[in-house]
């Protein structure tokens, strides 16, 4: 099966298919074999354990060859748009010693696939890889015994190119995969165990490759949740209260009932209409008279911060070394900062959408979701039926950045199909999508730093509220040091955030290096030397110093003490197991504020790429969308209510903004691969914020760095 013809089928035609069993999947595929191994994902087994989930012990993910040599592989992971349907297949391939073009990847579909916590944090390569390699060198090891069987050989005398085994001495001795599995069904175990192959023997890992699923997106051929149809489907249009913790004191929905063809369904707190007619269920909608009462309003968008220092729990201590008071007393000058950063929305393309079927005890529902599993058991139990007759299939996702996670979508529309007898779809508006979607926490960063007379980092007291720990340890050579974090957007403190906040892409880092490269920026101005220089002169960290001179050359970078009228600003940073430095040029003017981000350089240490072409358009994506945090995107509000509901307000990057984007991979094919979904993105703020400085002297200490913000920082 060619992979736009998988593609096909996995998004148009597995939904008749009813919800099976591994046994029953096993008869279905017929011959090949089946290779068992073990996932060690930490992530999973953490997960199991805290669930009470328990996988079969002699597998935890599942690889089959196919009589026809065609290899599949199934992972919990799903396909947001990060290129992981291209990426896990190159490693696959290598290991398994088969052409690129013949795996077929089956991803996140709950009954075939291994259990998954979900796809985020940029944790496939760096966590399902390694498991993966490991299975398909075990399966290379047993076909390669099958083959010695077949050939009458030993199979050290064996080896394996493009799916086919051969007698190293007599290579008209050979067997192909195909041939090995033709009318079998062979579940064996290795007794030994496999070993993997070495860096320099990677022929299609390492290699840029197009994106398997480009093709179909770009024609407009790929389903995602709202392409999807089902006999009998109708369309949910729910009521949605006009602010969080709003109640409803009243409703009446006879008006809605008079559109022809509506059904009304009021249960509990759902209260919802359905048509056949998308555009007939919304004006049902706007016929259902509602009254609510709102909770009194406390915060906004301007008095957020002061309320979130104020009911901030105690604090973790994150990261320390040597004495505060000890580097405060050696430190020449001493630098106290508070630095802002707003809600922030994921304003996905995609909006939340969902698809379900509910037939007897049973449910499939095609959802568009970065965690199938956790989904797959929010359905059991909403619909009170065993996690093992509900059956969740992601199609393609059309962004994620960690808004995709909780599945509220999902769950209504499974309600629904229930409710109503029939397949129901939801798909949420604009509005709803801004509306629920779990921002990024509203946070404060409290920096304390002190310098000595030789330009040396002696002091640095950190703290960081709400936004959370990741990317808050700072990497610096600084003897006398202390990094606390205060409230988590993991642990919700009671009273603090008026709505959901969650991950957004690699969450707390934008924030934690917003502020800690402003600080170390501000603190080369004061010590009167080069940014560049300033970081040098205070690191001993030989990655960081590596992508930091790597972007340097590519960008040219000519020292300078800032300002210096450039416009030139930098930046380092570590995200997932990734080192990064970005430097950028920016043009400001001087009358009106606005920022044109004319360049920018990123070098990225990632460990082993696996697809550069891949990781170069993941790099430029960050790029792209952290122009929208660093100087656009801000969420409005009085208490729970949300004032942008869609981007006649809320501004995400444009084509107009791109700026000239460079990238540089430092590939080190000995190291093991890191996360490359999100680092490029942490560093914007940061690069962008010194470049603005350094062009019209103007020091910014809140996000996002609006022309109002910068006109009040000018000197």
């Amino acid at each position: 099966m060619k992979d736009d013809e998988y593609l096909d089928l996995d998004f148009k035609d597995i939904g008749i298919l009813p919800p099976l069993s591994r046994r029953e999947f096993l008869k279905l595929l017929g011959g090949g074999v089946v290779i068992l191994f073990s996932v060690g994902d930490p992530l999973i087994l953490e997960a199991q354990r805290r669930r009470g989930e328990a996988l079969p012990d002699d597998f935890n993910a599942f690889l089959r060859i196919g009589e026809d040599g065609r290899v599949s592989c199934f992972t919990g992971k799903v396909e947001l748009g990060q290129g992981v349907i291209t990426s896990l297949a190159q490693m696959l391939a290598d290991e398994l010693e088969v052409p690129l073009d013949v795996v077929d990847m089956v991803m996140g579909d709950t009954d075939l696939c291994p259990y998954d916590r979900g796809t985020y944090g940029s944790m496939t390569t760096r966590f399902f890889g390694p498991p993966l390699r490991a299975a398909a060198a075990e399966a290379r090891a047993v076909l390669i015994e099958l083959a010695a069987e077949h050939l009458q050989a030993s199979p050290s005398q064996l080896k394996v190119k493009e799916g086919v085994v051969y007698h190293e001495s007599q290579r008209q001795k050979k067997v192909s995969y195909a041939q090995l599995t033709k009318g079998k069904k062979i579940a064996r175990r290795l007794k030994g165990e496999a070993v993997l192959e070495k860096p320099s023997d990677f022929t299609i890992v390492g290699k840029p490759v197009l994106h398997r699923d480009a093709m179909e997106k770009v024609t407009g051929k790929a389903k995602f949740a709202g392409d999807l149809r089902e006999p009998g489907m109708l369309y949910a249009r729910i009521l949605r209260p006009p602010a969080h913790g709003a109640k409803l004191t009243s409703v009446d929905t006879s008006g809605a009932k008079k559109v022809k063809g509506t059904r009304v369904i009021e249960d509990d707190d759902l209260i919802a209409v359905l048509h056949e007619d998308p555009e007939q269920a919304a004006e049902a909608l706007k016929q259902i008279q509602a009254q609510w009462m709102k909770p009194v309003v406390k915060v906004d968008e301007k008095n957020i911060f002061g309320h979130l220092i104020k009911v901030a729990p105690e604090g973790d201590v994150v990261s320390e070394g040597g004495n505060l008071a000890k580097g405060e007393e050696i430190s020449k000058v001493v630098v106290e900062e508070t630095y802002l950063d707003g809600y922030v929305a994921h304003a996905t393309i995609e909006t939340h959408t969902a698809l379900a079927k509910v037939e007897g005890d049973k449910a499939t529902i095609w959802a568009s979701t970065q965690t199938p599993f956790p989904l797959k058991g929010d359905v059991a139990s909403v619909l009170g039926l065993p996690e093992k007759n509900v059956r969740i299939i992601p199609p393609f996702v059309g962004g994620g950045f960690g808004g995709k996670t909780r599945n509220q979508q999902g769950v209504e529309a499974a309600r629904l199909a229930k409710l109503s007898g029939k397949p129901v779809q939801v798909t949420w508006t604009r509005a709803e999508e801004f509306f629920y979607d779990t921002f990024r926490p509203a946070a404060v960063v409290k920096i304390k730093a002190g310098i000595n007379g030789s330009a040396l980092v002696t002091l640095w007291d950190y703290g960081v509220y709400f936004a959370g720990s990741r990317g808050s340890e700072h990497f610096y050579d600084i003897p006398h040091h202390r990094t606390m974090a205060f409230g988590s957007v993991w642990r919700r403190t009671p009273g603090s955030h008026p709505f959901g906040t969650g991950a957004w892409r690699a969450p707390a880092n934008n924030t934690n290096t917003f502020a800690r490269e402003s600080h170390i920026n501000i603190m080369a101005a004061k010590a009167g030397i080069d940014p560049l220089e300033f970081r040098l002169k205070n690191l001993k960290d030989k990655r960081m110093i590596r992508v930091l001179k790597a972007a340097a050359k590519k960008f040219g970078w000519k020292p300078a003490k800032a300002p210096s009228g450039r416009g030139y600003g930098i930046a380092g940073g570590r995200d997932s197991g990734t080192y990064l430095a970005h430097m950028a040029e920016v043009e400001v003017d001087k009358k009106t504020g606005q920022v044109k981000v004319k360049r920018v350089v990123c070098a990225q240490d990632m460990g082993l790429c696996i697809n550069p072409a891949g990781a170069k358009i993941q790099m430029e994506g960050c790029i792209t969308m952290g122009l929208g945090y660093a100087l656009k995107e801000d969420i409005h509000f009085k208490g729970g209510e949300i004032f942008d509901l869609n981007f006649d307000t809320y501004e995400i990057p444009r084509f107009s903004w791109t700026p000239k984007i460079e990238t540089i991979v430092i590939d080190d094919r000995e190291a093991t691969p890191q996360g490359g979904g999100e680092p490029a993105i942490v560093c914007m703020g940061a690069v962008i914020a010194e470049a603005i400085y350094d062009a019209v002297g103007a020091r910014v200490f809140q996000m996002p760095m609006t022309p109002e913000r910068i006109k009040a920082a000018m000197p």
